[in-house]
């Protein structure tokens, strides 16, 4: 799994590439820890490019949701398809997921 950094305004977003499973979720969690750290206020999880995850993966982004929920910062998970969105959905997390459709869709929801 490869992480990018890129900013867009005052929002941050988050690329990933690859698999999110158990070897490599907490890369995520750590750069997102750092990230608060920093008081960066806006995330964007950018999954376009993450064919497959787990539940390590799963438990990475709910670690990451809940920890910005309780900072009362914003955040946007987006381009979720194939197996990916599947498991979300079989996990009934699409409802707790501050989920959008494109990246554009997710600036406007957090900047709005």
């Amino acid at each position: 799994m490869e992480l990018k950094i890129r900013k867009n305004g005052n929002v941050y977003i988050i690329d990933v590439n690859g698999e999110m499973d158990l070897y490599n979720s907490y890369k995520l969690k750590e750069l997102v820890m750092k990230m608060l750290e920093k008081n960066v206020q806006s995330f964007i999880v950018n999954l376009e490019h993450v064919d497959y995850i787990d539940s390590s993966g799963i438990g990475a982004l709910i670690y990451i949701c809940s920890t910005i929920k309780k900072m009362n910062l914003k955040m946007a998970i987006t381009n979720i398809h194939g197996s990916v969105k599947k498991v979300i959905e079989l996990t009934k997390l699409m409802g707790y997921f501050p989920i959008t459709n494109s990246i554009e869709e997710a600036l406007l929801k957090l900047e709005g």
